[in-house]
């Protein structure tokens, strides 16, 4: 279902999604929204590569709430981060750390659902079809097709200084010993990447700015129905929450 969208239709979502993101202060609606979320990525058969990425929003919720510890201390005082008096733990700080935190999982996960589940050559003719200028579409197609290969490729370099017998250690500082023997011959390769790209995209004829899509996306029934959901959703999500607060 989700990935026979039409690649407009599920930019009108993510932006929706978005929108009811960061304009809502309470967490249980975070949490359904997060729910629904999670729910979508398991009807488009992609909640396993959505799920790769809780490391990523595990750490960055730790970092998020320990700034708002740090940053905001408001409401009860529930204890103290270092003992003595300092660093008070408080109720109005981990209410803001807990609501960045579902915000920015919200985020994550439904842009990679988006990001999965739609072909970047649809992608980039969609954008160009918005009036989006072709030389931020050719910006944003590059970084969704070589950011992956980027990863897979630094994955191989750091296994195959291990079997070179390089031992950086283990823990926090091991981690960043590993970083230069690994990120040195990574840019060094994507350099000579881009000679090889910038050859290819002259030579399909970039530069006369004109464009022959291989295949069109059409707007089907399927698509209007969602579209007209999602603004449903939309209207009475701001009649509910934000039009009451401005009046």
């Amino acid at each position: 279902f989700f990935h026979r969208l039409h690649p407009g239709t599920k930019i009108f979502l993510i932006l929706v999604i978005g929108v009811i993101t960061l304009l809502t202060l309470d967490i249980p609606v975070l949490c359904v929204i997060l729910i629904a979320v999670l729910c979508m990525a398991f009807i488009g058969r992609v909640l396993r590569e959505v799920l790769q990425q809780m490391a990523l929003i595990l750490a960055m919720s730790v970092i998020f709430i320990f700034i708002t510890l740090i940053t905001m201390p408001s409401g009860e005082v529930l204890g103290y981060l270092i003992p003595g008096g300092f660093l008070p733990v408080t109720t109005g700080a981990l209410y803001a750390g807990v609501l960045l935190t579902l915000r920015f999982a919200i985020l994550i996960i439904s842009f990679q659902i988006f990001v999965i589940t739609t072909q970047p050559r649809d992608l980039v003719n969609t954008l160009e079809k918005m009036g989006v200028p072709i030389d931020y579409n050719l910006m944003f197609l590059i970084a969704l097709r070589f950011i992956p290969t980027l990863q897979i490729e630094a994955t191989k370099i750091h296994e195959a200084q291990l079997a070179r017998g390089y031992a950086p250690g283990s823990g926090f500082v091991g981690r960043i010993k590993s970083v230069a023997p690994v990120m040195i011959p990574l840019v060094s390769n994507a350099l000579a990447r881009t000679t090889v790209l910038g050859l290819t995209i002259d030579m399909r004829g970039y530069r006369t700015r004109t464009r022959t899509p291989f295949r069109e996306e059409h707007m089907h029934l399927l698509d209007k129905v969602v579209c007209v959901v999602i603004g449903m959703v939309l209207i009475a999500f701001l009649g509910i929450r934000v039009f009451p607060l401005i009046s």
